[in-house]
């Protein structure tokens, strides 16, 4: 079947839709694809040899991509690699529009996305290309500055596409890559995000093996060395994960990863932020910066099995340790993630099962037999995830996430899996009093059913319970409980669609071949009778009680609710199934059944009505012959009896009975069409006598019935949907249906019984149509002549017939007829519409009543509006036939998405992701072909746009913008509808539009006016007419829409009207992405697109262009060019021409503006007039249009930039040192000129114009770029200091503006005006502004700013500071390219400036002052600002002006240092020096920024792979000279208590407190470099570690004392700490010596330090023997330790330790309690007189209360379940509950723990106790009487 070639095809198709071949008309598909394939490539080859992007290009992009859409992949591999190449050009034109750019990427992506079709040998494609499209969007250079504006979704597209071109780059890429990004590799820079990001996006890693030396082998050692000696998760530390977790699925097998395999589960574990111990900090970044769940499981899952087991162990620890936390008891913010790696772990393992065993094999590398997993790995797998999914079930954020995880889990072992889900259920079904666990075991039996019912040779006895499960759920049919119906009912309809309901216990008898488990399952199918019964005398049950009566009052609305609709459809379809289902002889009894249940009773028709309609529905939709047999005789006969009588027919009111036999014969009437034709005539009766009734309610149910009848007759539908082909009415001895339980379909012999209409269904539905719809139209017309008087209510009834006629024979009608619009667009090649065949040849010799109807309702609406515009019900009426006259073909569109959305739903929940290969159940299999018949129906793709689609579009308009809102809101829905299907309809529309907007027309009303502006806005899906991407159509809407400001209707008055404004700004503001004005298509692209028309079947019929053509397209080409700009300028100029009209509103003015920003680009400059309007608008009087103008004027400046020229160089001859071999990075010779040296600045003119400086800070610091680009010297530059005369137009604007005193004056006065008090911020647009200033014009303006810099700079107030602020830092930066002298004057005004600044920074003003300093100095070169940094450096902390100005000026200098790096050793040296002796600062808030300071001192001291040892200061050698002044404290054992007073008081003070004025500062840095530094510095910080313990003290005592809580702060920030596997030994000894310390308080704080440590620490300790023995005994000493709370801690330690399975409870340590419980206690003696204590040693006491604790230990360890050593601890615990105080206690409280965790499942516990163990516990556990 697969791969030959068809007949009809002359090449084999890549991958074709498989349901096309099933489809009734399936042979005349081949024709047809080969004719639209071959004008593809005929057309879209032309368009691209022709250079027409638009429309040609993207009309026939868009015809591919619809054809991807209804025919897979049906071309032939050398069109495949032609279309993708043929695109990849076009998505990578640089100058292409953006959203053009979009468009054709995603079809690329499309095309590439089955990567199994197309090897590395069939495509190679570049991989720059798409690096640069990437940079030159993401990382755009203007976009900041309004100069483009790109779509939200740009990122997502690029990224995806990245991913699908990644397996075809060249084998030469990856080291390219390294070339390009690594020099990128600064820790410390924003550029090391990118570079590992790019890393992450392109590196290739699905090279095959021979290949992999010039693959990941280049990068991996590297790479996943920096990712192991990173501590504290950088924000890229995600994507290294990322991209290991996709190497390691794309190469299983070929790297081992067992050396990092402890180290990857424990940063797992700590990404799951799981809360441990009592007071944890959580540091922000470990949450902003956790790793993402789905790339964890792709890595976890590819790291299992190989010969090593190692990582299946680890999986097992780490769900063991984790697996509490998924008791529903526990819930918190990581529960989210929890469920998510539960869930997605298991469908992953089953992916790669898949792979490694079903899939068929393709071109990638196969995973080698070593490493597949194997039966004993499955097993495994599948045991450790089973306790934590069985709790997971009954969690808080529902089943969902456990119900896919057991479907996963249990298609690989339904052994392990499905009973102790079924012991979960049964009982669940039994109990009335939880409705939740009925629904969350419900919800996931539905997972494991298909697993269930097949059984296998893995679970032969899960058939057998299907009946039982079945039985006990009907009780579930229950109305008083919805959510637990609507499961109930998933869950039967699940199961019966699996199972033929045949009764096969004759089979017994009559068969001698069946096993025991069949003999068991034909006996119990002799239920299945009952089973059906008892469930529809459960539903009607329910349908009594849902009736209206019983649930409304009198007043209610007699609507369904929306849950009775869901109950309503869960009952339909489930009864729908089980019928479907139902051997013959069960069938029969159930249609007696309803058939009785139906016409002995008389319902209402708004809900039981329905109900019951439904159910007979199915019942005739199964066995249409039998069943219409009973129904259609008997409710015809009923009908005609009560309509016997004449006035019956003219009841408002009519009778119920009558109601209820039209209802249920309407839905009867749903069949297959030739099982209706017997019964025509009765039919035909009943519809003349009804459809003309009085009463509404009677004559829409005539309706329906009429709909319903022509519906069956003219649509192609299949008609039965049985899990088995044939269905089941063999006789039992020749097919037994037990076999067939579970069975999938076979999409080969799927034997679908379509429904094609034959010649006398068609007839009769033309006869129907002949006979009811004529006449009605008849009517119709005379009426909207004006010959015949209707009254409302017979109009309304006469549209509501034509309605239904349309709505059933819609199929049979031919489309629409009218002559094309000619000349919308002119395109050079053909732009005709695809007509897709679909089952219907029509019938030219009949009227097409579709134009019969379109002519009577144009008549007729325009009657109605000139007439009776009030009419609105019938208006609703026209407007849903017109929108079906444009759109119906027999199916809607809302109907086909919620189908598919449902039928992908209900194929997830029952798919076998394990084999594949479309293993779904027949009746999904059916629907899916059924659904692709219906997507050929609705796909209209580029319709022509006629004349009378244009008629019905103006009548549409009318109705858009007539009087009555609702008639109005619900035309536009169809007219948005309409514009998006008909081709370049919206240039036609548009002028239409805009009349109504127009000032001159007087004419137009309020209603008019707002009707216009909704069509201009579109729905949220459609069009919107008033942002369409072209130039034509915004140079018409921009315009008009500021204009219609001074139409008459405008009032802005009305808050409607100004919403609707606001609403339509700002979706034109979010819409709007950059117009593209040069539309070149590149040569490279025509070579491409001529192969594709000359290469490969079919051939198209279009001829290659002639040279001729070609010269034409290019001369079009140029002529579109130019046609943009002129476009472009004359929007410019008509909004310009708006806003200078004087009786404009200030709401219009500011729309302009807001338009007029968006037309900034950064390939083409903006007009002068424009650039005067925007310089003028700096001093506008509103705030809004001043800051428009700024941002404006900032981009302006970058357009008018003179661009610098760049050289290459080669930076080993810079340094003249010789590269080194090898990755060495850090402080080398070759990057050490770059370095900041005081002795070695450049402070002449000579030295600086030798100097070569380097702005980027990254450069230099990983490794060199091969070619560096530098600034050509300043001779070679643009000239400086242009005379006015040699500027540009658009310069001297800006420059007559800016030299003029009175504009600035006016200007400065503006900016330093306060906007919103205390939230104002140093504003970047600002910056910008003033950046382009002094870098276009050099110092032109500074001598007209200066007394305005002088005078701000002395005023404190915050809005001065920060106006001056922006304006300095944007001269620093602006002054890169200025000549020495001018900058050696620049800094002779700034440093004193600065220096009055900074004596008078306040608390509002020091933020604005760091942001300006840190933005001056970044991306800079230290030696250019050497003025800036020796002034900073100059005795920052002097005291002058208090402390708090000490504290700011730190914080300025600090942002200033933190810019440079590590290219400032000197200076982050000598402020070191500077600081150390003023450590012991008394003042918090200095000591606080000291703190922040030093962690940027030493930020630059990392302990990464390949890293030379730093020049900047080092934390070791600081660490010493600190530990010296705190010596006097670790002298001593007394614990440091705080006794400083805080003054400076006068002499000096004693060493001691100097010393814990140190350890403040000490702790500030400590806390301040945990979240920032990337490696901690653990050896140092361990020796800082006792002074820890000393202070911290247990008790939270409410006194704030700041050096209490900072070093608590501080051990929770350090236990939390990643260690490296060689500091593990290290940390253990710090704190055993602690342990033994004379603080108890101390020794309390090791064990709450070791829980936080070891748990997140987990995998790293457990993969060192000795460090959990080492723990363990730690933890077992302590338990002995004299003071009480100490050895209670240790309790809960151990306890802890042992529930995350960090520690096992085994027979020694059981024994070692065991042994202590047993220390005797001397006998109490008598008491002396005047003693109050017992005289007991104590250190007795101490060993038995510790031999207690430890087995109270074990107890809480396990709070969920009993395991077997359990019962033996409780009975040696009670044994205790007499002794002495604190032992009583502590087994008090152990018993009531134990009985409070275990109380919910007691029932199962129970079972692991004897009966005399029981005895004793419940005397325990009971608590005793009080009277006794």
């Amino acid at each position: 079947m697969r791969k030959a070639k068809s007949d009809t095809l002359d090449f084999i198709p890549q991958k074709d839709i498989v349901y096309n071949k099933l489809l009734p008309y399936a042979d005349r598909l081949d024709d047809e694809s080969n004719d639209i394939l071959s004008k593809i490539k005929g057309n879209l080859g032309r368009a691209v040899q022709l250079k027409e992007i638009w429309p040609g290009v993207l009309f026939w992009t868009r015809k591919l991509s619809t054809y991807m859409r209804l025919y897979g992949r049906k071309f032939s591999k050398e069109d495949h690699v032609l279309f993708i190449k043929l695109l990849y050009e076009l998505v990578t034109i640089p100058r292409l529009e953006i959203s053009m750019m979009q468009g054709l990427a995603r079809l690329l992506i499309n095309l590439l996305k089955k990567r199994e079709l197309l090897s590395r040998e069939d495509l190679e494609l570049p991989w720059r290309p798409l690096y640069e499209l990437h940079d030159r969007i993401l990382f755009s250079k203007t976009e900041h500055l309004g100069l483009n504006w790109f779509p939200n979704s740009v990122e997502s597209v690029l990224k995806t596409l990245v991913k699908s071109c990644r397996p075809y780059f060249s084998e030469s890429a990856t080291q390219e890559m390294l070339d390009e990004w690594r020099p990128l590799l600064c820790p410390f820079d924003v550029t090391m995000q990118r570079a590992i990001s790019y890393f992450e996006l392109f590196l290739p890693t699905t090279l095959p093996p021979e290949l992999h030396h010039k693959g990941f082998k280049l990068w991996f050692d590297e790479l996943i060395s920096l990712w192991v000696s990173v501590q504290n998760l950088p924000s890229w530390e995600v994507h290294l994960v990322n991209l290991f977790a996709r190497l390691a699925n794309d190469n299983i097998g070929y790297i081992d990863w067992d050396p990092y395999i402890p180290k990857i589960f424990t940063r797992i574990l700590r990404s799951l932020n799981l809360p441990v111990g009592t007071s944890q900090m959580l540091v922000p970044r470990y949450i902003t910066n956790a790793y993402d769940i789905s790339h964890v499981v792709l890595w976890v899952s590819s790291l299992l099995g190989g010969p090593s087991k190692q990582a299946q162990e680890q999986l097992s620890g780490l769900f063991n340790s984790i697996t509490s936390f998924f008791h529903p008891s526990n819930h918190g913010r990581w529960l989210m993630k929890l469920m998510k790696l539960l869930q997605r772990l298991p469908a992953s393992v089953v992916r790669r099962l898949h792979r490694e065993r079903y899939r068929k094999p393709t071109w990638l590398t196969p995973i080698p037999d070593s490493h597949k997993l194997t039966e004993e790995d499955i097993t495994d797998f599948v045991e450790s995830m089973m306790q934590p999914v069985l709790l997971a079930m009954f969690s808080k954020t529902g089943s969902l996430d456990a119900a896919q995880a057991l479907q996963n889990l249990a298609l690989m072992r339904p052994e392990l899996v499905i009973p102790p889900v079924l012991e979960k259920t049964y009982p669940a079904l039994e109990t009335l009093t939880e409705p939740h666990q009925l629904t969350a075991t419900l919800s996931c039996m539905i997972g494991v059913a298909r697993s269930l019912v097949s059984g296998g040779q893995r679970f032969p006895e899960g058939p057998t319970h299907m009946l039982p499960l079945l039985m006990r759920a009907l009780p579930g049919v229950d109305p008083n409980d919805f959510s637990k119906c609507m499961i109930t009912f998933q869950f039967i309809a699940t199961f019966v669609t699996l199972v033929p309901l045949v009764d096969c216990s004759s089979a017994l008898h009559e068969r001698t071949d069946l096993t025991e488990v069949e003999r068991e399952m034909c006996s119990a199918s002799a239920e299945f009778e009952d089973f059906v019964l008892q469930f529809m005398d459960r539903c009607f049950a329910l349908i009594d009680s849902s009736t209206l009566e019983q649930t409304r009052e009198e007043t209610e609305t007699e609507k369904m609710t929306h849950l009775e609709s869901l109950v309503e459809l869960g009952l339909s379809s489930t009864f729908s199934t089980i019928l479907t289902q139902c051997s013959l002889d069960i069938f029969k009894v159930a249609l007696e059944k309803v058939f009785n249940f139906a016409t002995t009773n008389i319902f209402e028709t708004r809900v039981a009505g329905r109900m019951v309609a439904d159910m007979c529905r199915a019942a005739s939709k199964c066995h249409p012959a039998e069943s219409l047999k009973m129904f259609v005789p008997h409710c015809c006969n009923a009908i005609n009896q009560i309509a016997v009588n004449e006035e019956v027919l003219n009841e408002e009111e009519l009778d119920k009975e009558l109601l209820w036999n039209l209802q249920l014969l309407s839905e009867v009437s749903r069949v297959d069409g030739d099982k209706i034709l017997p019964y025509r005539s009765e039919l035909v009766q009943i519809l003349q006598l009804t459809l003309h009734l009085k009463c509404k309610q009677g004559y829409t149910l005539a309706c329906n019935l009429l709909h319903h009848i022509l519906r069956s007759t003219a649509l192609i539908y299949p008609t039965e949907y049985c899990s088995v082909p044939g269905g089941f009415h063999q006789p039992v001895s020749d097919y037994l249906p037990i076999k067939d339980w579970g069975r999938p379909g076979d999409l080969w012999n799927l034997d679908i019984r379509w429904h094609v209409p034959s010649v006398e269904e068609t007839s009769l539905a033309f006869y129907l149509l002949d006979l009811i719809l004529q006449p009605e139209l008849q009517r119709l017309q005379r009426f909207a002549q004006g010959d015949q008087d209707m009254s409302r209510d017979d109009v309304l009834q006469s549209l509501t017939i034509v309605q239904h006629c349309l709505l059933g024979a819609g199929g049979l009608m031919p489309p629409l007829k009218g002559e094309p619009i000619p000349e919308l667009v002119h395109s050079m090649v053909n732009l005709d519409e695809t007509t897709l065949y679909t089952g219907m040849e029509y019938d030219e010799s009949r009227e097409n009543y579709r134009d019969a109807i379109c002519g009577v309702m144009r008549q007729l609406l325009h009657y109605i509006l000139e007439h009776s515009e009030d009419d609105t019900k019938s208006l609703f009426s026209i407007i849903k036939i017109i929108s079906d006259l444009l759109h119906f073909k027999g199916s809607h569109k809302h109907e086909f998405d919620s189908r598919w959305k449902s039928f992908n739903l209900v194929k997830k929940s029952m798919e076998n992701r394990l084999h594949g290969r479309k293993q779904h159940i027949r009746a999904l299999l059916i629907d899916r072909v059924m659904l692709q018949h219906e997507l050929r129906k609705l796909t209209v793709e580029g319709c022509q746009y006629r004349s009378i689609h244009q008629e019905l579009m103006r009548d549409l308009l009318r109705l858009s913008t007539s009087t009555y809102s609702q008639v109005r809101s619900r035309a536009q829905n169809v007219l948005f509808t309409a514009l998006g299907t008909y081709n370049f309809c919206c240039r036609d529309l548009i002028p239409h539009v805009l009349e109504f907007l127009n000032p001159d027309n007087s004419s137009v009303t309020q209603q008019q006016f707002k009707g216009a502006l909704y069509c201009f806005l579109g729905n949220h899906s459609g069009v919107c007419l008033a942002n369409l991407h072209d130039w034509e159509c915004i140079a018409l809407t921009w315009p008009a829409i500021v204009r219609s400001g001074l139409s008459s209707a405008m009032s802005l008055e009305k808050p409607s009207i100004v919403r609707l404004f606001d609403d339509l700004a700002d979706k034109i503001h979010r819409q709007y992405e950059t117009i593209g004005i040069d539309f070149s298509i590149p040569d490279e692209c025509s070579t491409v697109a001529k192969q594709l028309m000359t290469a490969g079947n079919p051939v198209p019929v279009e001829p290659v262009p002639s040279e001729e053509e070609t010269q034409n397209g290019l001369k079009r080409q140029e002529q579109k060019n130019a046609e943009a700009i002129e476009k472009y300028k004359q929007l410019i100029g008509d909004l310009l021409e708006c806003l200078s009209n004087r009786n404009m509103p200030w709401k219009f003015e500011h729309i302009a503006i807001g338009f007029l920003s968006l037309l900034l680009r950064d390939d083409h400059q903006l007009p002068p007039p424009a650039v005067l309007f925007f310089v003028k608008s700096l001093n506008h009087d509103s705030l809004y249009v001043r800051k428009v103008a700024i941002s404006a004027v900032a981009g302006i400046m970058k357009q008018i930039k003179r661009p610098h020229k760049k050289v290459s160089v080669c930076p080993s001859e810079l340094c003249g040192v010789k590269e080194l071999d090898g990755i060495v990075a850090g402080d080398r010779a070759d990057n050490e000129w770059l370095q900041y040296n005081s002795s070695n600045l450049p402070r002449t003119q000579q030295d600086w114009d030798h100097c070569v400086f380097v702005e980027k800070t990254h450069w230099g610091y990983y490794c060199w770029p091969r070619k560096l680009m530098m600034y050509a010297p300043l001779e070679e530059q643009p000239k400086h200091n242009l005379s006015r005369e040699e500027m540009t137009e658009r310069e001297q604007i800006i420059f007559d503006h800016f030299s003029d005193p009175v504009f600035i004056n006016q200007f400065i006065e503006f900016l330093s005006l306060e906007d919103r008090k205390g939230k104002d911020k140093f504003s970047p647009r600002r910056f910008c502004l003033f950046k382009g200033l002094f870098r276009n014009f050099s110092d032109a303006f500074l001598p007209v700013l200066r007394p305005h810099m002088e005078r701000l700079v002395a005023d404190s107030h915050e809005s001065k500071q920060r106006c001056v602020a922006e304006i300095i830092s944007g001269l620093i930066r602006g002054c890169k390219h200025w000549s020495y002298l001018k900058v050696e004057s620049l800094w002779e005004l700034l440093c004193p400036l600065l220096r009055t600044a900074l004596s008078n920074i306040t608390i509002e003003t020091y933020a604005d002052w760091g942001t300006c300093i840190a933005t001056a100095c970044e991306s800079r070169d230290p030696r250019k600002l050497h003025w800036l940094f020796e002034m900073l450096m100059e005795s920052p902390v002097n005291g002058e002006g208090g402390s708090f100005v000490d504290a700011c000026r730190l914080y300025v200098l600090q942002g200033g240092l933190a810019q440079q790096e590590w290219r400032v050793p000197e200076l982050l040296h000598r402020l070191l020096q500077y600081l150390e002796p003023k450590l012991t600062q008394v003042y918090k808030n200095v000591r606080e920024r000291i703190g922040s300071v030093l962690t940027y001192i030493f930020m630059i001291d990392v302990n990464l792979p390949y890293t030379q040892p730093t020049t900047s200061p080092r934390i070791l050698d600081f660490t010493e000279r600190i530990l010296l002044q705190l010596k006097p404290l670790t002298e001593g054992d007394e614990e440091i208590q705080n006794h400083v007073i805080e003054e400076n008081e006068v002499g000096e003070q004693d060493e001691r407190t100097q010393a814990i004025k140190l350890l403040k500062t000490v702790l500030k840095w400590l806390i301040a470099s945990a979240g920032r530094s990337f490696s901690t510095a653990v050896p140092e910080q361990l020796r800082l570690l006792p002074l820890l313990f000393k202070i911290a003290p247990v008790e939270n005592d409410d006194s704030y004392d700041e050096l209490k809580r900072d070093a608590k702060t501080c051990l929770s920030l350090m236990s939390q700490g990643l260690l490296y596997t060689e500091q593990i030994p290290m940390v253990l000894n710090a704190l055993q010596e602690i342990a033994g310390s004379s603080s108890w308080h101390a020794r309390y704080t090791v064990l709450t330090y070791l829980q936080i440590m070891v748990f997140y620490n987990l995998f790293t300790f457990m993969s060192d023997q000795k460090a959990v023995n080492d723990v363990r005994a730690l933890v077992i000493q302590l338990l002995e330790d004299e003071q009480l709370e100490v050895r209670e801690m240790a309790a809960t330690t151990l306890s802890g330790f042992l529930q995350c399975n960090f520690l096992s409870m085994d027979a020694p340590m059981q024994a070692h309690f065991e042994a202590l419980c047993k220390t005797s206690l001397p006998k109490k003696r008598k008491r002396e007189v005047g003693c109050v204590v017992d005289t007991i040693p104590s250190a007795d006491l101490v060993r038995r209360h510790a031999g207690v604790l430890g087995l109270s230990a074990c107890i809480l360890s396990s709070p969920y379940d009993v395991p077997t050593w359990m019962p033996q601890l409780l009975m040696d615990l009670s044994a205790h509950l007499n002794d002495t105080q604190p032992i009583e206690m502590t087994v008090k409280k152990t018993l009531s723990n134990f009985r409070r965790t275990h109380h919910d499942n007691w029932q199962q516990h129970k079972q692991q106790f004897t009966d005399d163990q029981l005895l004793v516990l419940t005397d325990l556990l009971v608590s005793p009487c009080y009277y006794a």
